[in-house]
């Protein structure tokens, strides 16, 4: 009873701070009123239709919310979120982790200094038992960011910026199993990634380019003047701006190899000198946390980059090529691209596209404001509902749906869905990031493996909900979903073949996972 009035206590607090959040919002800088997006739902169906696609699913507080704050103001605050404001139970979970209490540089230097004490013992047994819990404590980490992540896209109430966070680290993709990446990636999310997920890609792009996920990742901390490594240029020009096809040369990503040399990861050794740099180029020494540029190891040659020459000198470089880069009329086109391919359809509407990158252009990047031209168009209205749902919003979004607003207090079980269906949390090995598109998660193995998850959801998904995996299951384990006020109002719009099927379910779990397994329930 008390946890339930302190459930409550927050709904209704959590509610006025999003209502004068919102009334902040609409009021720009300067003072200057910030319009609401043009759009409209003129029903309840429409608007869960909206809420599948904007958020990480439809649940019946979210609907209830968007329904009380009207279409146009609820699109306003998800693409201007004010602080996210979790429930206490999820907050505390978060509160608690080694990667929210302790900043990335300590905590990789401790982990540095396990593992080289784990390789200097000069006994195997003892050895082998260090470099295993070295292995697991890393292994720890990555659950760690894998569970926060989880977390909030069930429970924030910016569903938006959550959903965007997981599309620009998959845009900007690193693989946690590489070196020791496992203790980089919440980090990387936390301060690369999420901050500037509604902001200006620029500023993504710089924030990406100095994290030491990245640098890593993509082998620039070994990119120096005479031991080019092109990968992180090349990946940086086809993959994260400028898109294949768009022009540019090999030429081009040998130059950018050369502008980059010299950025990389400052030593994790406590007892690491300084670079001893040279006299003349103390001056061009940068430091920033775990993030180094090493004038020593830079080529201070003249460059040319798409065809201007590189002004700058030293790491300013690195920022005149970004610019370049970031403001690339290609570049507006392939990140609008792949946004609509996100949001709208595996082959967006070329005209849709124009748009989009016109008014990225204008806008110098500002991806909100992308995001709202797309919002606001005739050809994401028509797409609402046909979206194939990858892994991961087919997952969270059942989970949502299902268990609505209540915390979950194990979300491991969940992350477990996800990993079986194929789409790891920062487990895609390659530079181009998981698939938007439905071939991609639509095999016959794929359906079946959904059947089952489904299955898991809707009648024993109260696995969620307890702390200790041998704990006894709650009675009864499954939601009550032919009860939800989310689900009548979307039932209306399924197909008769899912409704006859959802009639001849012969207990409350068969329909649960009839419905979370259904065709509709696979699109967004």
């Amino acid at each position: 009873m008390n946890a339930a009035r302190s459930w409550s206590a927050w709904h209704r607090s959590s509610a006025k701070l999003a209502t004068s959040l919102l009334a902040a919002m609409l009021i720009g800088a300067c003072g200057i009123p910030r319009s609401a997006p043009n759009v409209s739902a003129p029903d309840e169906a429409m608007q869960m239709r909206w809420l599948d696609r904007v958020s990480w699913g439809a649940s019946a507080t979210d609907a209830q919310q968007l329904a009380h704050q009207g279409l146009p103001a609820w699109l306003a605050r998800q693409l201007h979120p004010g602080p996210e404001v979790l429930p206490p139970a999820v907050q505390a979970q978060i509160d608690a982790m080694t990667i929210t209490r302790t900043p990335v540089e300590p905590l990789a230097r401790s982990l540095d200094a396990q593992r080289r004490a784990a390789d200097a013992l000069p006994d195997e047994d003892p050895k082998k038992a260090a470099r295993q819990a070295y292995q697991q404590e890393m292994q720890r980490l990555e659950r760690e960011a894998q569970q926060r992540f989880v977390l909030r896209a069930l429970y924030s109430p910016n569903q938006l910026q959550s959903q965007m966070t997981w599309f620009w680290a998959n845009h900007f993709n690193v693989n946690a199993r590489k070196d020791n990446l496992r203790a980089l990636v919440g980090d990387y999310e936390e301060n690369a990634i999420r901050p500037h997920a509604l902001g200006r890609f620029r500023d993504l792009l710089g924030a990406t380019l100095r994290h030491p996920a990245m640098l890593r990742y993509l082998d620039n901390a070994q990119n120096a003047a005479n031991r080019i490594n092109e990968n992180y240029a090349r990946e940086l020009m086809e993959l994260h701006t400028l898109g294949v096809g768009s022009g540019y040369s090999q030429a081009d990503v040998q130059e950018l190899a050369r502008v980059l040399t010299g950025v990389g990861v400052a030593s994790l050794a406590a007892d690491a000198p300084s670079p001893n740099v040279k006299p003349a180029l103390r001056g061009d020494y940068v430091r920033d946390g775990l993030f180094e540029f090493n004038p020593n190891r830079h080529d201070y040659g003249p460059k040319t980059l798409l065809g201007q020459p590189i002004t700058q000198r030293g790491l300013a470089e690195v920022d005149e090529a970004l610019d370049r880069l970031a403001r690339a009329p290609a570049t507006a086109r392939f990140v609008s691209t792949r946004l609509a391919v996100y949001f709208v359809a595996d082959v967006p509407p070329p005209a849709l596209v124009d748009r989009m990158s016109a008014v990225f252009l204008r806008s110098d990047g500002d991806i909100a404001a992308v995001l709202r031209a797309m919002f606001e168009s005739p050809e994401f209205t028509a797409s609402l509902g046909s979206k194939f749902r990858d892994p991961v919003h087919y997952v969270i979004g059942n989970v949502r749906l299902a268990y609505d607003d209540r915390p979950a207090l194990n979300v491991n079980p969940l992350i477990g869905w996800i990993n079986r269906l194929g789409q790891p949390l920062y487990g895609h090995e390659t530079p181009d990031g998981y698939a938007l598109t439905q071939a991609a998660w639509a095999s016959s193995g794929q359906m079946a493996g959904r059947f089952e998850i489904a299955r898991a959801i809707g009648a024993s998904g109260a696995v969620l909900f307890r702390t200790d995996d041998k704990a006894p299951l709650e009675k009864p384990a499954f939601p009550p979903l032919a009860q939800s006020a989310a689900v009548r109002t979307s039932l209306p719009a399924f197909s008769a073949d899912t409704r006859d099927a959802l009639a001849q379910a012969k207990s409350p779990q068969d329909w649960n996972t009839f419905l979370l397994a259904s065709p509709e329930r696979m699109r967004r």
